[in-house]
């Protein structure tokens, strides 16, 4: 069994970060996704919670559908996708958010669907613009993007769940894409609401960070489910606004440079072909592991 040591983070303390490549996008599946709106404010997003359509994701696809993505991309361009990594955007986020993560819904869904528009604004209805706090929730069209990218000396390919557009969607899949994340979260009523929300904040970064998603917008809600408010930030500036303007509880060029040095190990660690690794990291232990265990195949139960 391999071990990466989390600990001292100070090794991973530069006063800037490893070299980035900016995700470019590949290519998006299936079709989407939305246009914004801003939603109306007050807004219930408990309002339908009886109703709610969640999508069934108790099967494991594995990575099936990225890769068959990269084929028909392959197949399209006629060029290989050359990657170190490929993975998705969740995995990522994860190992990204390491050296911080100590902290271990309806109502967000309910907010996209205040926010989004299904067509441009000038196709769209009257009626459903001001009937959107009455229509059934459901998360069943999500819309992927797959993007190139690079993190220190690594390769990458992530293909990531994206929430909307902010202006139009440009003819070449390839062009610079004006991604917006949606999330929501409890208006801060304390300074331990403050430190919980800034945590929450390195997710946010970090998820559209990967993806090359400009900007982000919150809805702070109250107790009771009401959409209070809403802040909008542009991705690259929050990790300047935690450490100049928060509590400083995480710093975006160390969870950078772990991934980097992560990285760096995970590919000298395995060298061989075929068989199947975990990656573990134990609750309250500073320690990633990584062990085989399947010496032949890829992981796919039959």
């Amino acid at each position: 069994m391999a071990r990466f040591e989390i600990q001292p983070l100070s090794r991973f303390a530069a006063a800037s970060s490893a070299s980035i490549r900016r995700p470019k996008v590949g290519t998006i599946f299936p079709n989407g996704p939305y246009d914004i709106l801003k939603a109306v404010i007050p807004a219930d997003l408990s309002r339908g919670f009886d109703s709610f359509q969640q999508l069934d994701d108790t099967a494991d696809d594995h990575l099936d559908s990225l890769l068959k993505t990269i084929i028909d991309l392959e197949r399209r361009t006629g060029t290989n996708c050359q990657a170190d990594i490929i993975t998705w955007r969740g995995m990522m986020t994860k190992i990204m958010a390491t050296p911080f993560e100590t902290f271990n819904g309806a109502q967000c869904y309910k907010f996209e669907t205040l926010s989004l528009l299904p067509a441009p604004w000038a196709e769209t209805s009257r009626d459903y613009i001001e009937s959107r706090e009455d229509l059934t929730v459901n998360n069943s069209a999500q819309y992927c993007s797959v993007v190139k990218t690079g993190i220190g000396k690594s390769r990458l390919i992530l293909g990531g769940e994206v929430d909307a557009l902010w202006d139009a969607k440009p003819p070449e899949p390839s062009s610079t894409i004006n991604w917006v994340e949606l999330k929501t979260a409890a208006t801060p009523l304390s300074d331990r609401d403050v430190l919980k929300y800034e945590r929450k904040l390195l997710k946010y970064w970090i998820q559209s960070f990967l993806l090359g998603v400009p900007k982000i917008i919150v809805g702070f809600r109250s107790k009771e489910g009401i959409l209070e408010s809403l802040e909008e930030m542009k991705t690259a500036q929050i990790p300047r606004m935690v450490k100049q303007q928060g509590r400083g509880s995480w710093d975006g060029n160390v969870c950078i440079n772990f991934t980097v040095g992560f990285l760096e190990w995970l590919s000298a660690t395995i060298t061989e072909d075929g068989g199947m690794w975990r990656i573990r990291k134990r609750e309250k232990v500073p320690v990633i592991e990584v062990f085989k265990v399947e010496e032949s195949g890829y992981g796919r139960r039959q």
